[in-house]
């Protein structure tokens, strides 16, 4: 990637992080963040040069995945956590899921934004 489209990669890319967190956490801050994410990428899209950028918005979808993943890296199942006072318990989903999703739009943003600027750079 050019060092100009970089800037614009980066912002698509924290767009597309708060358009997915949004997503995920819809029945609590979600509702608040998803119109966010609109509005940014409204202005982003008026900016001249911006869809250069643009993959990075796939690459931010990834983001909130891979934090998901992290929060359950002690799961599947029932995960019980032990002090000297207490004990809780908490249902963890299945973490290589949210991983591999995570991941594969990661670098699919990455791989697109690359393979898009060499094909501008050749031309």
């Amino acid at each position: 990637m050019r060092s100009s489209s970089r800037p614009w990669f980066c912002a698509w890319l924290a767009v597309g992080a708060l358009g997915s967190l949004g997503l995920v956490a819809i029945l609590s801050i979600g509702v608040y963040l998803l119109p966010l994410a609109l509005v940014a990428a409204g202005l982003l899209a008026t900016r001249r040069g911006s869809f250069a950028g643009l993959p990075g918005l796939l690459s931010g979808l990834g983001v909130p995945l891979l934090y998901v993943a992290f929060l359950n890296r002690g799961g599947p199942g029932n995960v019980c956590t032990t002090t000297s006072t207490s004990q809780s318990c908490v249902d963890e989903y299945n973490p290589w899921l949210w991983l591999a999703a995570g991941v594969v739009l990661l670098l699919a943003g990455i791989v697109l934004g690359a393979v898009r600027q060499r094909r501008t750079t050749l031309r």
